[in-house]
């Protein structure tokens, strides 16, 4: 079978262009050359004033014309031959005002998720407009339980401040402290009442809807955090349990440092083994979630204390129905922020062991935040050492009040 040589188009020239003349070549060059000096900076449109003196009007002319071009010259000379501590102040400023410009935008981005599960209808939404809201520093929630009111006492005896003292701290350091409990099962019964009569003489609770339970730990978290953000538009949002020593002076001051940084979780960071063993304690059902038996969680902060920022209690506010529980708490707030970027602060100073470990650090001029047992989980009988804690490890009664940290 023969095949047919495909015969090629014949192109249509274009119509030759005329050519520009050479003074039309001249023109466009030269206006092109003003138009670029008058963009970039170079010329001013506005003339220099006139002096009654014309040698004096010509020389300004000239030293105009020269320092046109001697502007940038002269910055970058300032520049390189500027002092090096100098450089390094702008630096640091520069540093702070991204920083400060990254939690802004953190904080924007977390409102405009607000609004978005406003208008979802979004169940569980509990971050109204910062607008109506009293400011703080910090908010230290300390979980509590209905049979822990010799534990409540002993903190009110220590570290936690009563009556005026605690409204005052407040009021003038942004420090709002408060005992978390939720409702019996049955509410309204005698447990409620109790606690009823006790915060008529306190005022120092914060209630929860929530069910008190122990393996009910993770849910009361995420509800606290919840309540906290819809209560307190705070810098950081502390949760701490009632039988741990807290130095209210070092831990504000160690948040401060990260109070221009968005999304902080801070705490003692640890990394523990998945107990797949029923009937131990912290035994966790779905095991088999964090691959092969024997292995470790991961890396989270220790249950007794540890703080998160604004916009990462804003965000389990906003999506507590499809946050997971898993058995322990700390392992379910780790799970709930291991997916964000999120800035993980690995803080030692909040989990100091009891005297004589705090105490030995106290006297070399490292004052713990934070000191319990970590074979108890807390201070061993803490209603019967507290005190003793208190006054081997204390930083002192004055130390909140000249610690920098303010609304």
């Amino acid at each position: 079978m023969a095949l047919t040589e495909r015969q090629p188009l014949q192109e249509k020239k274009a119509p030759r262009a005329r050519p520009m003349s050479a003074k039309a070549v001249v023109a466009l060059c030269a206006t092109s050359f003003f138009l670029g000096l008058l963009l970039s900076g170079r010329v001013t449109l506005l003339t220099p004033p006139s002096t009654s003196n014309g040698g004096g009007a010509a020389a300004s002319g000239r030293a105009s014309g020269i320092s046109l071009f001697t502007d940038d010259c002269d910055q970058r000379s300032k520049v390189d031959d500027g002092n090096p501590n100098d450089i390094m102040k702008e630096v640091s400023r520069t540093h702070q005002a991204i920083q400060s410009l990254d939690k802004s935008v953190s904080s924007l981005e977390m409102e405009l998720a607000v609004e978005r599960a406003k208008r979802n209808g979004g169940q569980g939404l509990a971050v109204p407009s910062k607008g109506g809201l009293p400011k703080a520093f910090v908010v230290i929630g300390i979980n509590t339980a209905f049979s822990s009111k010799k534990r409540r006492d002993s903190l009110r005896d220590t570290w936690v401040p009563r009556g005026d003292k605690l409204r005052r701290l407040q009021k003038e350091k942004g420090i709002v402290i408060r005992f978390v409990i939720g409702h019996s099962a049955t509410p309204g019964g005698a447990l409620d009442r109790a606690i009823d009569v006790e915060e008529a003489a306190t005022a120092d609770f914060m209630r929860l809807d929530h069910v008190e339970g122990y393996h009910e730990l993770s849910a009361k978290t995420r509800t606290y955090f919840a309540a906290a953000v819809a209560t307190w538009d705070a810098d950081f949002y502390v949760k701490v349990d009632d039988d741990v020593h807290v130095n209210l002076g070092m831990l504000t001051a160690r948040l401060a440092k990260h109070r221009a940084r968005p999304r902080v979780y801070v705490g003692c960071m640890k990394s523990g083994p998945v107990l797949s063993q029923k009937g131990v304690k912290y035994h966790e059902p779905e095991y088999w979630k964090f691959g092969d038996e024997g292995n470790k969680y991961f890396r989270h902060a220790t249950g007794q204390i540890y703080a998160v920022s604004r916009d990462l209690a804003s965000y389990i506010s906003i999506n507590q129905p499809i946050l997971h529980r898993f058995a322990n708490e700390d392992v379910s707030l780790g799970a709930w922020l291991l997916g964000l970027e999120v800035e993980h602060v690995d803080d030692r100073s909040l989990c100091c062991a009891t005297p004589p470990d705090c105490e030995w650090k106290k006297q070399a001029g490292n004052v713990c935040a934070a000191s319990f047992d970590w074979s108890c989980s807390g201070i061993c009988k803490s209603v019967d050492r507290m005190r003793a804690i208190h006054s081997a490890c204390g930083e002192g009664d004055g130390a909140v009040w000249a610690s920098a940290a303010a609304v």
